[in-house]
């Protein structure tokens, strides 16, 4: 299936609102370049233009967590060499369908099989749209698209580490998948995570913000005090992170609910706005309106 000019105007569209944000210096790379992050001695972080990548080396080769954007292939594909480079590539594991996580999959998906939930596949093959930003995503080509699926739960055993890919439905989006190094205490949680900063949720495809709260508390029950957290956005992380982003989701839902009860349009919520201790949140890639919109989205969906 070619790429048409629609779907290359989309890429280019999707970088373009994430970089038009007022992002941390730390989350996102100001060239098309790539930061490492030494996890542990296998595992690394990679930070570029979208979410980040996770990347697990060894004599089994290499697994990639999520591929960026379409624009950054050829760099990720440099930086790869330091690894043993595209040949090398074992396994790529989607953690949702969203572009700067899966848009390398056209430069990538040649030289390994793709993993993902079922619902990533189903969006990928299928012209998809993200209202909020007013996006229209057509579908990708078989070359790119996940040939390996699950519904709940499935295992990969690579380089001596047993890889646990878990959904949590209805968090992020309807198709999210946080992975676990089980051996290593290390996860990569996808977007259900953005460490110290306000969340994009996309409610159109099925995400929600009280689910997203409830998947994390899960995900907190099996890491401890020592685990090393691979945000979806955000610098590596620790449980404390995770807690205290739980911690906003559940406070800034219950003050837009509060809100909301007492008969308050979204406008007037936003107007008045959150409560001062949320502020920090604001420092990252989306400002509080449009948090608040989200969250009264999710509300109005779980009313519904």
């Amino acid at each position: 299936m070619p790429i048409n000019k629609t779907w290359i105007q989309t890429c280019v569209a999707a970088a373009v609102l994430t970089l038009a944000q007022p992002i941390l210096a730390d989350n996102h790379a100001k060239s098309d370049s790539f930061k490492t992050v030494k996890v542990t001695d296998q595992i690394s972080m990679l930070q570029g233009k979208g979410g980040n990548l996770g990347l697990l080396s060894g004599k089994q080769g290499l697994l990639l967590i999520d591929s960026e954007y379409k624009k950054l292939s050829a760099v990720l594909k440099q930086e790869l060499k330091n690894y043993g480079g595209t040949d090398a590539l074992t396994y790529i594991i989607n953690t949702h369908w969203h572009g700067d996580h899966t848009q390398g999959n056209l430069a990538l998906g040649q030289y390994a099989p793709i993993v993902a939930h079922d619902n990533v596949r189903a969006r990928l093959l299928t012209r998809q749209e993200i209202k909020l930003f007013k996006m229209i995503v057509e579908p990708y080509p078989e070359i790119a698209l996940p040939s390996i699926t699950y519904d709940k739960t499935m295992t990969l055993h690579i380089n001596a580490e047993e890889v646990e890919i878990k959904h949590y439905a209805n968090g992020h989006t309807d198709g999210d998948s946080v992975v676990f190094f089980k051996k290593a205490n290390v996860v990569h949680t996808g977007d259900h995570f953005f460490s110290g900063m306000f969340p994009f949720v996309d409610v159109d495809t099925g995400g929600n913000v009280l689910n997203m709260a409830t998947n994390i508390k899960a995900i907190l029950k099996r890491i401890d005090n020592k685990t090393k957290i691979i945000p979806g956005h955000g610098p590596l992380s620790n449980k404390a992170d995770m807690q205290a982003f739980h911690d906003m989701l559940i406070g800034t839902s219950a003050e837009v609910k509060a809100m909301r009860d007492k008969g308050l349009s979204l406008e007037q919520i936003k107007k008045k706005g959150l409560s001062n201790q949320w502020q920090p949140w604001t420092k990252g890639i989306f400002p509080a309106d449009f948090w608040i919109g989200i969250v009264h989205s999710s509300l109005e969906k779980n009313k519904q």
